[in-house]
């Protein structure tokens, strides 16, 4: 698919009022500031920067001497041109702006697919987060990992959680918008899985229930969904530079089921399609009604 008609299919979103969840950060917004964020037309730094603004800075969500969490995807060894993980160049301008509000420290990691140290290197990643003054951690070591319960969890009830997810004062969650043989799309609650030991689980009990159930653990305090670069079909970790389509946009949001919505339309597909956005809101994670939203696009 030509960039062109991709970009037709882009956010065709309403505005209403606002929404009220249980997320700290949404008690610090000032009147008038968006619920969701869409950026299109620039490089991944510069988007971030524009879109973190009109959603009234850093400084909302992250306050001096708090541990910061990132979790982008870095699940698969591939390099940037592969959409198959976040971009480098967002992580390394979240990392630096989480630092410049007085971060006490910025991690950032994954439980990766692939061998997680070539994953860390060949993403572009573990260069972004050194450069920006992050820190780079594994999540494939089991002993990170603790038991916790899922209260609101209809199957997924109880799993294993990196303990950084746990203890940080603040979570952002950094998905790659791209295809997914499994789910269709993976994005922004499906990339919690990276958080748990133990997802093989949810592949051979319900996916997608499994999915939205953990995403009542604990609610990003917010959401960025990389668009810069999209992969539209082999979906997770792709063939090659064909799969994918050079797109420019970002998705800015507390809500994450309103992020994952919004993704999913920009991608070009109903949001009905994805089992996982349905139950989500069901158990009371977010909203798929994008018309109650204050939205602001933003061209840069």
């Amino acid at each position: 698919m030509k960039r062109r008609d991709f970009l037709k299919q882009s956010l065709h979103l309403g505005a209403g009022a606002a929404l009220t969840l249980s997320n700290p950060a949404l008690s610090l917004a000032s009147p008038g500031t968006p619920d969701l964020v869409g950026v299109m037309g620039g490089e991944p730094g510069p988007m971030f920067d524009r879109g973190i603004q009109a959603l009234g800075g850093i400084q909302r969500f992250v306050r001096p001497n708090q541990t910061v969490v990132i979790k982008p995807n870095i699940g698969w060894d591939t390099p940037p041109e592969r959409a198959a993980d976040t971009n480098p160049d967002l992580i390394r301008q979240m990392v630096a702006q989480c630092r410049d509000a007085g971060a006490k420290k910025v991690y950032v990691f994954d439980h990766t697919a692939d061998v997680w140290q070539k994953c860390y290197a060949h993403s572009g990643i573990k260069q972004a987060v050194k450069d920006a003054g992050g820190h780079l951690v594994p999540g494939n070591s089991d002993h990170h990992y603790h038991p916790i319960q899922v209260p609101r969890g209809k199957n997924l009830t109880r799993a294993y959680a990196h303990e950084l997810f746990l203890e940080s004062d603040v979570f952002i969650n950094v998905p790659v918008l791209k295809n997914h043989i499994a789910t269709k799309l993976t994005i922004g609650m499906k990339n919690l899985m990276g958080v748990v030991w133990d997802r093989g689980w949810w592949h051979t009990h319900n996916l997608h229930q499994c999915v939205a159930d953990f995403a009542t653990f604990r609610i990003p305090d917010l959401t960025v969904v990389d668009a810069y670069r999209v992969l539209r079909a082999n979906g997770p970790m792709g063939v090659s530079n064909a799969d994918t389509v050079l797109v420019k946009a970002q998705i800015l949001a507390t809500d994450p089921v309103a992020a994952d919505t919004a993704a999913t339309k920009l991608f070009g597909m109903d949001p009905a399609q994805i089992p996982y956005l349905e139950m989500a809101r069901e158990l009371g994670v977010g909203t798929t009604d994008l018309s109650r939203l204050n939205i602001a696009r933003i061209r840069v």
